[in-house]
């Protein structure tokens, strides 16, 4: 069987991008698992680009007006009176994105497991049978562990860190999202509380069980009451190439994940749009070229990553007063975009006194992120 495009994963990367190009080509996704979902993902994307990527709005679980950010000692919050982002279910979104695509004339491979490429054709076992699924590009959205990347011989030195979450009963607050940053229960990431409505929110962290579970003690909240408990991993970096001769690397098979935040639903949507034009091109080598706006955004987050690795809970106090304060508010609810931390991170350093506060706490940070 034959195909103008297989791709290799049905999550969401997969099936948005299987989603602009069925109708216009012939398209075949091969899905390892038999149904959709079932990772482990906050699935928090900003409202903005989740209305401009045309995202199923099925999919949307809880609307987040404003974020709280807690340090050890202290704490500080951001509003706006609209939504700023959307808190998803994952597996009705990759569900919905399939079905878009199903009906624009699709073909989908469920319970498929693609073993590696022979004389140029993708080697896929379904449902007990051997397929030889031929193809003039072949993309691999099969996630941080992908096998497509290792077939390719793509290399990577990104940072894996394993993530625990889990839906759990308590009291939120609906509309705010929280940002737990201590170092006394996690050195390498922060925790996060994501509310799905005022009892049931999605509770997490990354690198450690043992830190996971002391925030749950710290936070109040009991694992005896949890609904959904879900482990998974994420890498944190760069794996090159996304390109090598017919086949294309996308999403977290491509680390196109957020260094600050671990979230890569929206980088992967853009880069898949940007993968699109460069096949309907025939131009696959354009297609990091095309992604340059996403690659600033990784390149950014990683620095800041750095920043943080090397700073003390007593610098991310001194921060924490720095952001807390009146001035550095009012820049992030005017000027910050969820999705866009390099853009909020230059509206901060614009401010000369911010600057200068900044640079006080440790020039380090600043060089970093500038």
């Amino acid at each position: 069987m034959r195909y103008d495009v297989l791709i290799i994963g049905g999550g969401p990367a997969g099936n948005y991008l299987a989603n602009l190009l069925a109708g216009e080509m012939r398209v075949g996704v091969v899905e390892r698992k038999g149904s959709f979902g079932g990772k482990a993902c906050t699935g928090i994307i900003g409202a903005k680009n989740y209305k401009r990527l045309g995202l199923p709005e099925e999919a949307i679980l809880n609307e987040l007006r404003g974020a709280l950010f807690y340090s050890r000692i202290q704490s500080f919050e951001i509003s706006r009176k609209s939504a700023q982002a959307y808190i998803v279910d994952r597996k009705t979104l990759e569900r919905k994105l399939a079905e878009k695509a199903l009906e624009k004339g699709a073909d989908y491979y469920l319970q498929a497991t693609f073993q590696g490429f022979k004389n140029g054709r993708a080697i896929v076992q379904h449902v007990g049978e051997r397929l030889e699924i031929e193809a003039d590009f072949y993309v691999g959205a099969d996630g941080v562990n992908s096998t497509v990347a290792k077939a390719i011989g793509a290399r990577t030195d990104a940072e894996f860190l394993s993530g625990y979450e889990i839906e759990v009963m308590g009291e939120f607050r609906k509309d705010f999202v929280e940002v737990w940053v201590s170092k006394d229960l996690n050195e390498r990431f922060f925790m996060w509380v994501a509310p799905l409505n005022e009892r049931i929110a999605r509770v997490g962290t990354l690198e450690s069980l043992r830190s996971f579970r002391e925030f749950l003690r710290v936070r109040m909240l009991k694992p005896t009451s949890a609904l959904e408990f879900k482990s998974g991993s994420v890498g944190l970096g760069w794996r090159k190439p996304w390109v090598k001769g017919n086949v294309a690397l996308l999403g977290d098979a491509a680390l196109q994940i957020k260094p600050t935040t671990a979230g890569g639903i929206v980088f992967g949507a853009f880069c898949a749009h940007a993968l699109a034009n460069a096949i309907l091109e025939g131009k696959l080598g354009e297609y990091e070229k095309l992604c340059k706006g996403i690659k600033k955004q990784i390149s950014f987050g990683l620095k800041f990553r750095k920043a943080f690795l090397g700073m003390s809970q007593d610098d991310i106090e001194r921060v924490f007063e720095v952001l807390g304060s009146r001035e550095a508010i009012e820049v992030i609810e005017s000027q910050a975009e969820f999705d866009d931390h390099l853009k909020t991170a230059r509206a901060i350093l614009k401010r000369p006194k911010l600057l200068a506060r900044l640079i006080k706490i440790s020039p380090s940070i600043v060089r970093y992120l500038v």
